[in-house]
């Protein structure tokens, strides 16, 4: 379902028709807030610093999925073989290849996709009460206050459709320098320390799973230790601080959260959201892990069996149903986080903590809720799934959740994804990594065939979730080879999505 072909059924077609329809309409109405100022942005400075921001904003974050598809899926891949066809490429993969840079890249960006993400909610996202050209109030509701419109705008253009091409066509998508810069970004924020405190999650979770943290490079020097203890050191105060001024501003209802919700309520909110949000990044981490094992190993609990037996039911459509639809619920959510964490000051109160106006303003941005949702609603959740997998099947949270996400897919508001993905791909003249560097048998076959070792996994190390479907469930496998489209489908669920 990568392609076009996934239209040619009949039901597929119409929901990429319909879901086309209201990615239009989401995004025509979305312009309309940003010009008539009734967007947080656009509410506060001129419309076209809003329109700026939005555009891209999403268009980076086309970069930013696409390019962990791209780099995830190539690691295995020896890149002697693109050298001289994809030099770009090469660069990129270059950096991801060695040592433990792969882990690094991904714990940049991870907290690039929230806060891109949140800077499209500041950009984009409707203010309380707002109306447009006279439309019904169910309207409004519906795709205003619930956030419909900004779902679906970010969903289908800014994540979905790009995982699908890159997927496929990871050679030619990061064959741009627009990806070597998207990818020094991501390393350049690891390095800065912000996201450091994950370390020390990382360090918690292989102690209590028992396991040591497997590693490409040599033990660090003394110096390298003292400069990656302060990075840690700080990050865990810059975090503690986020949750101050985040907490304190809840508390005083100084936030963006929509008025008469009370601030106890706000708060509960926030913790729930949170949770949801990393339930989400865990399960899916915790669902391609059951997938390699046997299903006597898959645990005793009740939950865990009714989990595994909707995730593999028939032939096994609903773990990619999972993956589409979780994508939706985690981008809502996400939303719902920004409008709770993101702070504003009603007219003539205090800034929070007496501080400066230009760091009041700065709280303003967003940033303090995205750097808490990405260690603590995301990373610290992905590593604890890596290593307890099973756990996360015994809970019935995980079973609601699961429901609720195949429920999403099926709507088909996602649709306009493959729509926008087929355009894209033959505007840009992508082709399939078969045609550079053949299929991973015919390499398997000669003297540089791939090799995984140097990719770190397990206890400690966030998810990489290709190379899924080659140990998937076998009625999975049956269908792949029945229907071609469905390996092209589950190529971009491979591909890792945020």
């Amino acid at each position: 379902m990568g392609d076009s072909s996934a239209l040619s059924n009949p039901l597929n077609a119409f929901k990429g028709f319909y879901s086309m329809c209201l990615l239009i309409f989401s995004v025509v109405c979305i312009m309309g807030l940003i010009a008539t100022r009734q967007t947080n942005l656009s509410a506060d400075s001129h419309p076209a610093a809003a329109y700026v921001l939005i555009w891209v904003a999403i268009l980076w974050l086309t970069m930013v999925e696409g390019g962990q598809a791209s780099l995830v899926g190539l690691a295995p891949v020896n890149k002697e073989l693109y050298r001289d066809s994809h030099p770009i490429s090469y660069k990129c993969t270059s950096i991801t290849n060695k040592g433990d840079n792969l882990d690094r890249y991904l714990l940049g960006r991870q907290f690039m996709v929230v806060f891109v993400v949140f800077s499209v909610n500041v950009s984009g996202g409707p203010l309380g009460g707002a109306t447009l050209w006279g439309m019904p109030d169910w309207v409004i509701t519906v795709f205003f206050q619930t956030g419909l419109a900004m779902i679906l705008f970010t969903c289908n253009v800014g994540q979905l459709n790009t995982q699908v091409n890159a997927s496929h066509c990871m050679l030619d998508y990061i064959n741009t320098y627009f990806a070597l810069f998207t990818l020094w970004v991501a390393m350049a924020v690891e390095f800065s320390g912000l996201v450091h405190s994950s370390y020390l999650i990382q360090m918690a979770v292989a102690a209590m799973a028992g396991k040591k943290i497997e590693s490409n490079e040599d033990p660090r020097t003394p110096a390298q230790a003292a400069f990656f203890w302060i990075r840690c050191l700080y990050s865990l105060a810059i975090l503690i601080g986020c949750f101050a001024v985040t907490l304190q501003a809840l508390f005083q209802g100084k936030t963006t959260m929509w008025e008469g919700v009370p601030a106890w309520l706000a708060t509960l909110i926030f913790f729930f959201l949170m949770s949801v949000v990393g339930m989400l990044e865990g399960m899916q981490i915790a669902f391609f892990a059951v997938s390699k094992i046997q299903e006597s190993e898959r645990g005793d609990s009740r939950w865990a069996k009714k989990t595994c037996e909707l995730l593999f039911r028939g032939e096994g459509h609903n773990l990619p149903g999972f993956m589409i639809g979780r994508q939706l619920c985690v981008v809502s959510c996400m939303f719902f986080v920004a409008r709770v964490t993101s702070v504003s000051i009603p007219e003539g109160e205090d800034n929070v903590f007496g501080v400066s106006d230009g760091l009041q303003e700065f709280f303003g941005f967003g940033f303090l809720g995205a750097l808490i949702t990405t260690i603590c609603a995301s990373i610290s959740w992905q590593l604890v799934a890596s290593a307890f997998p099973i756990a996360f099947l015994s809970s019935p949270f995980t079973y609601i959740l699961l429901n609720l996400c195949l429920l999403l897919e099926a709507t088909g508001l996602c649709g306009a994804a493959w729509v926008i993905a087929a355009v894209h791909r033959k505007i840009m003249g992508y082709q399939r990594d078969e045609v550079y560097i053949g299929t991973a048998e015919e390499r398997a076959k000669g003297e540089m065939g791939d090799s995984s070792s140097h990719v770190p996994v397990g206890a400690g190390h966030m998810g990489k979730l290709p190379a899924f479907y080659e140990s998937a469930p076998k009625s999975l496998q049956k269908l792949m080879k029945k229907d071609p489209s469905v390996g092209e489908y589950l190529a971009k669920v491979e591909a890792g999505e945020s």
